[in-house]
């Protein structure tokens, strides 16, 4: 299995954070669906204020930039990107790679 870790913020706004949580207690089957399609195994969001943090483990032979290009070819992919772009704090026209910000990992215990 491998992991990544990506960071993204939303626009600091109370109400668009609280619609953007809202959102995300019921995602489309389909971008679920296209996630295990490409290989991913979980992914989990957590929230503090207006940062985003992500973990998403993934199959063995996961090629993060392959792959991600391949899910967004996926159906609704597109349209849920488009959907949540207006909650985060950057270019809604941005694709999901340039939206979230891959983490290196710098501990372990």
């Amino acid at each position: 299995m491998k992991r990544y870790c990506q960071t993204l913020e939303l626009r600091d706004d109370p109400e668009l954070i609280k619609k953007y949580v809202e959102v995300h207690s019921d995602v489309w089957p389909e971008i679920k669906q296209g996630q295990r399609e490409v290989g991913i195994l979980d992914m989990q969001i957590y929230i503090h204020g207006n940062k985003l943090f992500m973990i998403c483990d993934t199959v063995d032979n996961f090629d993060w930039e392959k792959d991600m290009q391949r899910l967004a070819t996926l159906p609704r992919q597109a349209e849920w990107e488009a959907y949540v772009s207006r909650f985060q704090g950057c270019d809604p026209n941005a694709s999901s790679k340039d939206k979230w910000q891959l983490m290196d990992k710098i501990f372990q215990l």
